[in-house]
Formats: C-alpha cells, sequence, structure tokens
C-alpha cells in the first residue's frame, strides 16, 4: 500500500504530509524550549546581587560555534537546491559540509567548552567573612562604582583533595585574574577574550564557605540553565547529523527512484536544523553576551 502525498502536495493544505509533520513538530519544540528560555530569564531576575556570574564563558569560542551553525545552514540550503536541480553529486558536497560542521559544533562543545568547566573552582564566601577576603573581592571599590558585590571566588583548585577530605580546613586557589588585582576599573567588567586563571594562589577557609564546587550543573542556578539549555541543544545537533549522515550514505536509492521524494527529506531534515540554529541564536547571546 503506498501512501499517498508522500512527494505531492495535498489538496486540502497546499504541502506534503512530512511538510506538515515537522512544522507541528517544531511548534511542540517552540513550546519545550520557550519555557526553558523564561525560566532562566526569570531566575536571572530574581537573582541576589553578586549571585548570578558573569564572563565565565568564551565569548570567541561561542561565536565560532555560532559562524560555524549559520554556514551549515547555508549549506544545508544548497543541498536541497542542488537535488531540485538533479545535480546530486554537488548535493553530496554540501551535505558532507553541513555534517562536518555539525561534528565540529559539538566536538568544540564537548570536548573544550564543558571540560573547561568541570576544571574549574567557586567558592561562595558567608556573608559574615565577604570583610576578610576584600582583598580578593575588591567589593569597597565595586561599592563606590555603584556596582553590585561580589560573593565568589573562582579559579583552579590546586588541592582538589579538599573538596572530599574534612581534615583540610581551607581551599588552594590559582585565582581568576578579577581577584588578583579587583580594584583595577579594567576588571569591573567581564573580558571578551579568554583570560587564564593566574600563578597567585589565593586561600580560603573552608569554615568562611557558603558552598563551594567545581563548576558543575549543581554549583549555581546560572550552571544547571547553562547545561541544560545547551545539552538539550547538543542533542538536537547530534539528532539532525545522525539524520543528515543517514540521508548521506543511503539517499542514493530514494535519489534513483525519485529524486524529488528526497529533495523534500532533505527540506524537512533542513527546517528541523534551521530551528536547531535558531535556538543557538538565543543560546549565544543570553548566556554568553548579556
Amino acid at each position: 500500500m503506498e501512501i499517498p502525498y508522500t512527494v505531492t502536495a495535498r489538496p486540502d493544505t497546499g504541502v506534503w504530509n512530512a511538510k506538515i509533520g515537522i512544522w507541528l513538530f517544531l511548534a511542540s519544540e517552540v513550546i519545550l524550549f520557550g519555557g526553558l528560555f523564561s525560566a532562566y530569564i526569570f531566575l536571572r531576575l530574581d537573582a541576589a546581587p553578586g549571585y548570578w556570574p558573569h564572563g565565565l564563558l568564551n565569548v570567541p569560542v561561542g561565536t565560532f560555534n555560532t559562524a560555524i551553525l549559520i554556514l551549515s545552514s547555508v549549506t544545508v540550503v544548497l543541498a536541497w537546491a542542488a537535488l531540485k536541480m538533479r545535480r546530486y553529486s554537488r548535493y553530496k558536497v554540501y551535505m558532507a559540509i553541513t555534517i562536518f560542521c555539525g561534528v565540529v559544533f559539538l566536538v568544540v562543545k564537548l570536548g573544550y567548552e564543558w571540560p573547561q568547566k568541570y576544571d574549574h573552582f567557586g567558592a561562595y564566601i558567608k556573608t559574615s567573612s565577604l570583610e576578610k577576603y576584600e582583598k580578593y573581592l575588591g567589593n569597597k571599590h565595586l561599592l563606590a562604582e555603584g556596582l553590585p558585590p561580589r560573593v565568589e571566588i573562582t579559579g583552579h583548585l590546586h588541592n582538589h583533595e579538599a573538596l572530599h577530605d574534612p581534615n583540610i580546613k581551607e581551599y588552594e586557589v590559582a585565582l581568576d585574574p578579577i581577584y588578583t588585582d579587583p580594584t583595577n576599573p579594567q576588571m569591573d567588567r567581564p573580558h571578551f577574550l579568554y583570560v587564564p586563571p593566574t600563578d597567585k594562589i589565593g586561600v580560603i577557609e573552608k569554615a568562611d564557605v557558603e558552598r563551594a564546587t567545581m563548576f558543575l550543573p549543581t554549583h549555581n542556578t546560572y550552571f544547571a540553565s547553562y547545561f541544560t539549555i545547551t545539552g538539550l541543544h547538543g542533542l538536537h545537533v547530534l539528532a539532525g547529523v545522525l539524520v543528515f549522515a543517514y540521508l548521506f550514505f543511503f539517499g542514493g536509492k530514494t535519489y534513483r527512484q525519485n529524486p524529488e521524494h528526497l529533495a523534500n527529506r532533505v527540506e524537512v531534515a533542513g527546517l528541523f536544523w534551521h530551528f536547531v540554529d535558531l535556538v543557538w541564536i538565543f543560546v549565544f547571546p543570553l548566556f554568553y553576551l548579556l
């Protein structure tokens, strides 16, 4: 039994079945990501002064990944156009570039950006002990400038065993640059380019710490939101890459039987890919720039 309207348009809607299906699916995806973005915005607006971090993400790397996804959206359209013109070999080239871009995005995200967070450490200082760490925090300077206070000290943790050993009474942290010169006006705003931790060791007593972990989802609301949204987006990128890979390696038979059928499949997959790209266009400024 042949399913009708897999290639030709339905008379009642003017589009073929799969295109209706993908638009209904994307509508549900809008609800999903819209809810997540709304939750992120409300959590950020309700955060106490100093408790919502800024400038922790690598903006140039995020910019690079944004360009990669935009390029892949262009090449998937070119792949579809090549099929419409019955140029199968050119379709293969553009589809290969699209797949490559998706893989690059995932490698940068999972192999470079996320591991940086697992190696970074942050300690929230108790309100009663903030004065004790003024040399790292520079809150008097921030108060004079009308800026929110700093309540967290971050960097690379030297004595990792201190996280689990109650007998170790202090954390030894290779400080991020902002804590080595906290009254410098250049430190009042996040750096655009990534600046690694310094060699200066800061000592933080455990008794003065409200909570301290590596930059994991449990560290704070910001990272819980970051890993949830970027992780879900990464799964969508992976799904798109797998679909494109299937069309790349196994689309030849469909093309020989009915070229228009393969073109329609690429168009549907491309609509999903454009949505994934659009989601990242929201993720990038919310997490990296604002």
